[in-house]
């Protein structure tokens, strides 16, 4: 199904089944641990029985896990630029492809769709997704978890970085913890699922 959204909001009534966003590259990357990672991903959200939304591309490690959710039985929504949408790499075999004008439209949809951020290795536009919604969380603008998994280390370096933030003065300690680390995937869904009983996002 292909619905097409002009415009759209963090405020919009979060859908069902509940659902988690994930974040993570169009390329497979050159470990192995990063695709297989990306397909125990999917694979763990459908048998929690939570829904996808992530950014509705074919290719790289953003197709593996959201093929492996589909074969799993979850509900998997894709959220697409329209920019995007003409160079073949829309996923054909989605539940929903949601088609929008910009990629800051993207990010609004699928942050609205989510209950929870889960994001997997990638580059530029993961590095950016992920610190938006970070920065959102750290503004009260949603309570949602944000669940960084750290495939092989990948992400030890940002890791780093953020703790020096801190004791430069420019990240406070409470504001650093809003993204948690997971290991792995099984780990990232526990995670997320923890959070119903903690009353925060799911």
């Amino acid at each position: 199904m292909l619905t097409r959204y002009p415009e759209v909001t963090m405020t919009e009534p979060i859908g069902t089944p509940r659902s988690v966003a994930v974040y993570c590259g169009s390329a497979n990357g050159t470990n192995p641990a990063f695709l297989a990672e990306a397909r125990a991903l999917g694979a763990a959200i459908a048998a929690a029985g939570l829904g996808l939304v992530y950014g509705g591309a074919s290719v790289g490690l953003m197709g593996a896990v959201a093929d492996a959710a589909l074969a799993g039985g979850a509900e998997v929504v894709g959220v697409l630029p329209d920019l995007l949408a003409g160079k073949e790499i829309a996923h054909a075999g989605l539940t929903r492809l949601e088609l929008v004008p910009t990629m800051h439209k993207r990010k609004a949809r699928m942050a609205a769709l989510a209950d929870a951020f889960l994001i997997l290795p990638g580059g530029y536009g993961t590095l950016e997704e992920l610190l938006e919604v970070v920065t959102w969380a750290q503004l009260r603008l949603h309570a949602k978890p944000c669940i960084l998994i750290n495939t092989a280390g990948y992400w030890n370096g940002l890791l780093a970085f953020l703790d020096t933030a801190v004791a430069a003065g420019f990240l406070k300690q409470k504001n650093r913890e809003l993204l948690r680390v997971a290991g792995g995937a099984a780990e990232a869904v526990e995670m997320a699922l923890g959070a119903v009983c903690a009353g925060k996002g799911l």
